[in-house]
């Protein structure tokens, strides 16, 4: 499989890793890392992943493979918010869940706005796919990441949106943890990835059902919490929610932009309990806190840094199985439709 995602998208995934190099350029006064070391510091998390997931290292390897790429490079942009201490990763994404309680035709939807460079843009794709051992998936990723974004025939769906803990370890990395996610079968399957042992960190991972159950399971090297959907609908952006995390949340006062995005999505969805498609697609255009807000624009700065944009935003019905997802911002291009046929 990941041989055949190398393959397909050589070209989007070796210019990934051209971004990367740059990115690792402007910001070496920062980390004192360059390239190489890079490549040094991210091999020190395969042996808890190839122990834990040796299928999805194999996947990572077949990426490689296919697009014509050394291994250690694409384990870099795997790894990347690891070996950077988490300086080099998302801090705009909004995520958001409603169930058949808030929805107008009793569907279960999911929707997240994806914010990265705006170099990346171009190298978004949708994944349909039939693993041997693993549920089939629709997923959205983008470069030579693997998957993780989306959901399978068993119902689950998942979200990420980064975190900044302060406990973070060599183990294994966050981006496999939640590709688990993605395979699971069971809520209790999905939330037992997010937290397995020896991982290195976390993400925030919104986890919704086709029961209507969802969770935002907020997750660090050695701690958790999870929230419950108790009114129907759950919101999540960059910043811990729970007491128990914000403990360990490094710098919680440069998360202001992840404050007002929160608590404008969680107003917007509070204000309905006939959402559709198109709601959560209105959502995601919300331009309250313009160019830090939800459909997120970019400065036009010089350094890659400081241009962080929605590169694409996605809604997801896990009753009908459909994917809408419009690549760049929502506000400026079409969506376009995708069904997961198991």
């Amino acid at each position: 499989m990941g041989r055949q995602i190398g393959e397909a998208r050589r070209s989007n995934i070796q210019k990934s890793v051209e971004t990367a190099r740059k990115l690792f350029k402007q910001a070496y006064n920062d980390l004192g890392l360059t390239w190489e070391g890079a490549q040094i510091q991210a091999r020190k998390y395969l042996p808890f992943a190839q122990e834990s997931y040796p299928q999805y290292v194999e996947e990572m390897q077949g990426i490689a493979e296919g697009a014509n790429i050394p291994f250690d490079e694409v384990v870099v942009l795997n790894v990347m918010e690891a070996v950077t201490t988490d300086a080099l990763h998302l801090t705009r994404c909004t995520s958001m869940a409603v169930n058949e309680q808030c929805t107008a035709d009793g569907h279960v939807l999911a929707a997240h706005n994806e914010d990265w460079v705006p170099d990346e843009e171009d190298d978004v794709f949708v994944i349909h796919a039939k693993p041997k051992d693993d549920p089939a998936y629709l997923a959205m990723t983008y470069g030579g990441l693997i998957p993780n974004v989306g959901m399978n025939a068993y119902g689950i769906a998942q979200l990420i949106n980064s975190v900044h803990p302060n406990d973070s370890r060599i183990g294994i990395p966050r981006i496999i943890l939640s590709r688990a996610v993605l395979a699971s079968k069971t809520p209790g399957g999905a939330i037992h990835h997010a937290l397995i042992q020896h991982r290195a960190a976390g993400y925030n991972h919104v986890i919704a059902h086709e029961s209507g159950e969802i969770y935002s399971v907020e997750v660090s090297a050695r701690r958790f919490n999870i929230i419950y959907n108790k009114d129907g609908y759950i919101v999540h952006t960059n910043h811990y929610l729970s007491a128990n995390m914000q403990k360990i949340e490094h710098n919680p006062e440069e998360l202001i932009s992840s404050r007002i995005r929160y608590f404008r999505a969680l107003r917007l969805l509070s204000q309905s309990q006939d959402h559709t498609v198109a709601s959560l697609q209105g959502i995601q255009r919300d331009h309250v806190n313009y160019p830090n807000s939800i459909c997120k624009h970019d400065f036009g700065e010089d350094n890659l840094l400081d241009t962080e944009k929605t590169i694409n935003a996605l809604v997801m019905d896990l009753t009908t199985r459909e994917m809408h997802i419009a690549w760049g911002n929502p506000c400026e291009n079409a969506y376009h439709t995708y069904r997961l046929d198991a």
